[in-house]
């Protein structure tokens, strides 16, 4: 008769242990992807807390400024593609007639 009221009771813990396990290993797992999301969240100036997020941002000087706005500009001016715009504003040939 003792032996028929501790199974449902090992049963119970059997199934409450497999439960605490899994909820553990979820736990540490969502601990894992946090702190490695902070971590590159941080590379990049990004910082969480319970006041909020901070973005922080990089000085640029000048001339540093300067290179990168230069650099679109020619980077637009070598991926132009409007032939019809070339040959009324730019004396009538154009690059693309050149082959």
């Amino acid at each position: 008769m003792a032996a028929n009221r501790l199974i449902p009771l090992l049963i119970l813990f059997i199934v409450v242990g497999v439960l605490a396990v899994i909820g553990f290993v979820t736990w540490s797992i969502m601990m894992e992807v946090k702190a490695q999301t902070k971590k590159e969240m941080e590379k990049k100036h990004v910082t969480m807390s319970r006041d909020g997020m901070k973005v922080g941002y990089r000085e640029l000087n000048d001339e540093q400024y300067k290179d990168i706005s230069q650099s679109v500009l020619v980077s637009i001016w070598n991926n132009r593609s409007l032939p019809a715009v070339k040959k009324r504003w730019w004396g009538g040939s154009n690059d693309s007639d050149k082959e």
